[in-house]
């Protein structure tokens, strides 16, 4: 159950651990709208979703106002429509092409120009998704976002491996960042592409280190989640 009461003191924490210029999302995905609304009260922002039927009830409840929304997590194209519907402030989790494309001409019907980030899959796990490093860097190399007219890429997102091996996690997040860096150095016309998001509740110390720009934390600042 989240304590509402700790969540002040907790994000107070995490911020100060985060160098100036790394934003936080607080990951509110399976919490209730009160833990939200107490966030909120403490100042934080941001707030991350996973499941677009979700995202849109506690929308529905919260609105926008100081609520700005990441989605998060995987998306299926057949629920593009519904999520931009939702007004994100951005997808932080395009893990193909298929989806970009389907992203860019549903924002293109309703008249918007959607921010997303591009995933990247360099985790140890098969599991995860998005998009393998030089896969990423080919389609940048020929410049594919040219094609786009109704979306920004403003970076890029990744997960490190699922493991204690310290070493391990501090490569894959080194990884995403040179993947960001190599972009900006093959693309220098790219405009508002600068954003690395990477690091959660048990890794983004390491992931500041190593380059991150925006944290997603949910467990270290709403407790255990509400399945």
């Amino acid at each position: 159950m989240t304590d509402l009461t700790q969540i002040p003191r907790r994000l107070e924490e995490i911020r100060q651990t985060l160098p100036e210029g790394v934003g936080l999302v607080a990951v509110s995905k399976f919490h209730p709208a009160e833990a939200i609304e107490a966030a909120a009260g403490a100042g934080q922002r941001a707030f991350g979703e996973s499941r677009v039927q979700e995202l849109q009830a506690k929308v529905e409840r919260l609105g926008h106002g100081p609520y700005v929304w990441h989605f998060i997590g995987h998306l299926q194209t057949n629920k593009v429509r519904q999520l931009l519907r939702l007004r994100p402030a951005l997808i932080e989790s395009v893990d193909s092409l298929r989806l970009l494309d389907e992203i860019d001409k549903e924002a293109g019907r309703q008249g918007i120009v959607q921010p997303l980030l591009m995933q990247l899959h360099v985790a140890r796990e098969e599991t995860k998704f998005g998009f393998f490093p030089e896969e990423l860097l080919d389609w940048f190399r020929a410049r594919g976002f040219e094609s786009l007219r109704a979306t920004h890429i403003c970076g890029v997102m990744g997960m490190a491996s699922n493991t204690d091996d310290t070493e391990r996690v501090e490569a894959d997040f080194r990884l995403i960042r040179s993947v960001f860096d190599e972009i900006r150095r093959i693309c220098p016309d790219l405009r508002g592409f600068d954003t690395v998001s990477m690091g959660m509740s048990d890794d983004y110390g390491v992931a500041v280190r190593c380059g991150s720009t925006l944290v997603r934390v949910g467990s270290a600042i709403f407790g255990t989640r509400e399945y």
